[in-house]
């Protein structure tokens, strides 16, 4: 038993707020995307989205080459959950970091992000340190305008500063298109997905032609992996939304390969006045900064969040809910949702069959 949980018992009896997954959609997602990548670019799924070495695992088993991570700390309790293959898609900086991504590197296999001279010195010194050493791939700015660098002569005399390095193994580029991945139209997305991609595979022919072996060149999102996915240059994508499928990418993908598998089950505990019921999940539940999440009740609708209420307004059909009655949330950005809460319940036609920790919630450093 875990917090009042126990297998077995109905969904209607776990306690709220408390996020749900519905097994049976999971899998469906989970091997969806892992038969669209088993050619020559392979899936390594980003695990900021889920935080959950169960799912990692789980993803290592359908295919995927390895994680992809968001933090440094991240990293650290996924290699204490047997994860051996792991990106860091960030820029690791700060004290003590290098030397804590040096003894990780001491037992499994770990790439970092890199931007900047002065970083790779520090994290050759940590590294060597351990008598380790790390993998690292050069992050490029293919337009999302946020880390990496800003040319190919840039990128190129990184490269060549990183060579110099005893305790880093250069192993090729990361670019991240996520200036497009949230774009509505179809066609508008595949065309800035298509440059950014250039970018980053023009950048890797160039390292090529002055010598550089670039065996990783890797890019790609939920919003894109169909796009990054077929790019020819590219030889991973990132995606990790797609396991859950949150209200703000089903909006712009559909439903037609990748289906909603994550709600947040909430409890009305009053009901002031007809039209109005308040539940029992908040901020403290909930983030809303892509929208408001989405009560999955024919006439309800979130309309606010306070710390640990939400506010639903009822038209008429739906003025017949009352306090006790269940309702369930659809949340419009699953990565920050999650990292609110310590546990999935799993829950297989309406039963509770398994419970799996979030165990990378609130490792941001």
């Amino acid at each position: 038993m875990t917090n009042h949980l126990i297998i077995g018992m109905p969904k209607e009896q776990i306690p709220t707020p408390s996020l749900i997954l519905d097994l049976d959609i999971f899998e469906a997602n989970l091997y969806a995307m892992a038969k669209l990548f088993t050619g020559q670019v392979k899936l390594r799924p980003h695990i900021k989205t889920h935080k959950c070495p169960v799912i990692a695992h789980l993803q290592v088993k359908a295919g995927a080459i390895g994680i992809t991570c968001a933090k440094l700390s991240e990293a650290e309790v996924m290699v204490g959950h047997g994860i051996t293959d792991i990106l860091i898609a960030n820029q690791v900086a700060g004290y003590g970091k290098a030397e804590r991504l040096g003894a990780l590197a001491t037992r499994v296999d770990v790439k970092v992000a890199v931007d900047n001279p002065a970083n790779v010195d520090d994290l050759d010194r940590g590294a060597r340190m351990f008598g380790a050493q790390i993998g690292v791939v050069i992050e490029v700015n293919v337009g999302n305008d946020r880390c990496g660098t800003r040319s190919m002569e840039q990128t190129l005399e990184l490269a060549k500063h990183i060579a110099t390095k005893k305790g880093l193994i250069f192993k090729g580029l990361m670019g991240y298109e996520g200036h497009c991945v949230f774009t509505a139209d179809k066609k508008e997305r595949t065309g800035e997905c298509l440059s950014a991609n250039k970018i980053l595979v023009d950048s890797a022919q160039m390292l090529r032609d002055n010598g550089f072996k670039v065996e990783i060149v890797s890019a790609g999102g939920t919003g894109t992996y169909d796009m990054s996915g077929i790019y020819p240059g590219i030889t991973e994508v990132e995606a990790g939304s797609y396991v859950f499928m949150d209200s703000c990418y089903s909006g712009i993908l559909g439903n037609d390969v990748f289906r909603p598998s994550l709600r947040l089950l909430a409890t009305v505990i009053s009901k002031p006045q007809p039209g109005l019921a308040l539940i029992d999940a908040g901020m403290k539940s909930l983030t809303f900064e892509f929208g408001k999440p989405q009560p999955l009740l024919q006439g309800a609708t979130l309309t606010g969040l306070s710390e640990e209420h939400g506010r639903l307004e009822l038209t008429p059909e739906a003025d017949t809910l009352q306090v006790g009655d269940l309702v369930e949330i659809w949340p419009t950005h699953g990565c920050t949702t999650v990292n609110l809460h310590d546990r999935y319940c799993v829950v297989k036609e309406n039963r509770l069959v398994a419970v799996w920790e979030i165990a990378c919630r609130g490792m941001s450093q």
